[in-house]
């Protein structure tokens, strides 16, 4: 099956202090139903806007950039057979963050690469 990203930009996510509590209940609620249903893969909120790139060649320059004006605020990676599937776990998630949500596929693992690790012929 297809997995996809879903994310939110941290600028669209002002929710008053007291209402904090709430959402984050609402937003793992989605997620215990996502992983009851089996499409749960992994997701989680960035604890701090601080980023470091790391270059091709190995050099590190500290972030974030001015420049930067939307930052990743939280993500949530999930398998199902179609877009209208994912489509329909982030309008969950929209309604439980109180936040717009952004979906992109991922690309999927090539079954020609020896290395890959879940190949049904190569060992674990």
């Amino acid at each position: 099956m297809p997995r996809y990203l879903i994310s939110f930009d941290d600028g669209t996510m002002n929710i008053p202090e007291e209402d904090l509590p709430e959402v984050a209940g609402a937003s793992h609620e989605v997620v215990r139903e996502a992983r009851d249903a089996g499409v749960w893969v992994f997701g989680g909120g960035l604890e701090r806007q601080r980023a470091s790139v790391v270059a091709a060649d190995g050099t590190v320059t500290d972030g974030p950039y001015p420049e930067t004006k939307a930052v990743l605020g939280g993500f949530s990676v999930i398998d199902v057979p179609s877009r209208e599937d994912a489509l329909a776990w982030a309008a969950k998630l929209a309604a439980a963050c109180r936040c717009a949500q952004e979906v992109r596929e991922i690309m999927p693992d090539r079954p020609d690469r020896p290395d890959r690790p879940d190949r049904p012929d190569q060992p674990g």
